[in-house]
């Protein structure tokens, strides 16, 4: 029995140390925490910051694009009123005639009228003219009356009134008499 307690006296300074060394280890394991957890608060840190950047860069970029479109609308038919200013200009011009003749008014609106169609041509606003015996097209040409001919029913007989486009827009039809069934 005397033995047991002589190893057991004799272990306790080994438990007392290997106490100790956890003691110890304790302390040298918190550090490791605190590190990891400064770390993280800089990782979060740094994350939340390129979340703002990016936040504030979102922003921007709905910013400009709202202040685009807003100049486009604004500014939409600027090129078409800088071609018609030319046209505007020759008008006047004509009014200032003193002493106009038949011909000189004939040739003034002619050019007018080069000019006219220029501008529309330079803004893609294109005529529709359907020609007699066209197919009726609906996207296109509004039948304001259906008369008896001589031709294949629900075709164009005569045009009223030219259509217009812009782009492939419709933007006035042609007004249109269209053929009677037989």
């Amino acid at each position: 029995m005397q033995d047991q307690e002589n190893q057991e006296v004799g272990n306790q300074p080994e438990a007392d140390a290997a106490a100790a060394a956890a003691a110890q280890g304790a302390p040298a394991t918190e550090p490791g925490l605190e590190e990891q957890l400064s770390a993280t608060e800089a990782k979060l840190a740094e994350m939340h910051d390129a979340f703002m950047r990016a936040k504030a860069e979102a922003d921007n970029i709905r910013r400009r694009a709202q202040e685009d479109v807003s100049k486009a609308h604004k500014f939409a038919i600027e090129s078409f009123a800088e071609a018609m200013v030319p046209v505007r200009d020759s008008l006047e011009m004509a009014l200032k005639v003193e002493a106009p003749t038949v011909e000189s008014i004939k040739e003034g609106v002619e050019m007018t009228l080069k000019q006219l169609t220029a501008a529309f041509e330079k803004n893609r606003l294109i005529e529709v003219m359907p020609q007699a015996g066209d197919k009726l097209d609906p996207n296109k040409h509004q039948a304001v009356a259906v008369v008896p001919a001589d031709q294949e029913a629900n075709t164009v007989v005569t045009v009223l009134q030219k259509g217009y486009m812009i782009a492939d827009r419709l933007l006035r039809p042609a007004i249109v008499t269209a053929a009677a069934p037989k």
